[in-house]
């Protein structure tokens, strides 16, 4: 947990960043329950999602040093990329990921007839690792916060977590006491899209985060300056973001900083690996210089 100061002032950062670098940030605890799965239990690993996905490229890791066939789907990759991969798809690939396009005009359908028929030695891992899987690794980070709650005499504080699939945020709240408040922004999507994915995780729980989305919604990915420059803003503060999600989350955070509970304890979702495909898509834009 590190102190963290921002503009006038202190937050407190839990480093999951730094866990281990092969399994970046939430996608550590997602998949704690595969980590310690026995090697012979799967043959196969099958998921899906975008190309610069950082679930994708953690669970290449986990197929390789389980010795696990993988085999990621996604809708059709642009040619210069398919050329010359970058960013968390080149190390993907590096890694022995097999990946398979398919038409966006029925990717999703396509994805659904995968989960179907998956099964035996072959395991489905949704997109993001939005699935019951991931609760046992969160349940282990709740713990974590709470003990630090206990040693540093804390009652009540902000969780803040950005949210793709909300599968984190989700468990947070489930394991965390209601004195302690844990807050969210969809950055895929909007609210509605948010607890439609909470309620398919847990279709009988009545209790979800917080969502903070005065900001509104905003493409999934696309490069926006005012993210660039919070994103900025924080690298210059001592601590590299994502440049994807965190950037939405600081700004809601900033937004209702006079309403939430402090202390604020943002969690560090790790990431920063996909920083580099996306600065390189702020400078196509021409957003950037260099």
């Amino acid at each position: 947990m590190d102190d963290f100061r921002f503009g006038d002032r202190l937050f407190f950062v839990k480093r999951d960043d730094l866990t281990d670098p092969r399994y970046s940030g939430n996608k550590f605890r997602k998949l704690t329950s595969l980590l310690t799965t026995p090697p012979n239990r799967y043959s196969t690993i099958v998921s899906y999602g975008g190309t610069q996905s950082n679930a994708m490229l953690s669970i290449a890791f986990l197929a390789q040093a389980k010795g696990w066939d993988f085999h990621y789907y996604c809708k059709t990759i642009p040619a210069w990329l398919k050329a010359e991969p970058i960013g968390n798809l080149k190390v993907a690939l590096d890694l022995g990921m097999r990946v398979h396009e398919l038409s966006p005009s029925d990717f999703y359908e396509r994805v659904e007839t995968l989960r179907k028929i998956s099964g035996g030695d072959a395991l489905f891992v949704p997109q993001g690792g939005a699935d019951p899987i991931a609760e046992s690794g969160v349940k282990i980070l709740a713990e974590e916060i709470l003990a630090w709650c206990e040693e540093k005499g804390v009652e009540q504080l902000t969780v803040a977590t950005p949210s793709g699939t909300g599968t984190t945020a989700y468990y947070l709240r489930k394991y965390l006491p209601r004195r302690i408040t844990v807050v969210t922004t969809p950055v895929v999507g909007d609210e509605a899209t948010l607890l439609n994915q909470w309620k398919r995780l847990e279709p009988d729980a009545t209790c979800y985060p917080e969502i903070l989305n005065a900001t509104g919604k905003w493409p999934f990915a696309k490069p926006k300056l005012e993210y660039y420059a919070i994103w900025k803003r924080l690298k210059e503060a001592g601590i590299e973001f994502d440049l994807i999600y965190a950037p939405k989350m600081w700004l809601e955070i900033l937004e209702a900083n006079e309403t939430l509970i402090s202390p604020i304890l943002y969690v560090h979702s790790g990431g920063v690996s996909g920083n580099t495909s996306q600065l390189e898509n702020y400078r196509y834009r021409g957003l950037l210089d260099g």
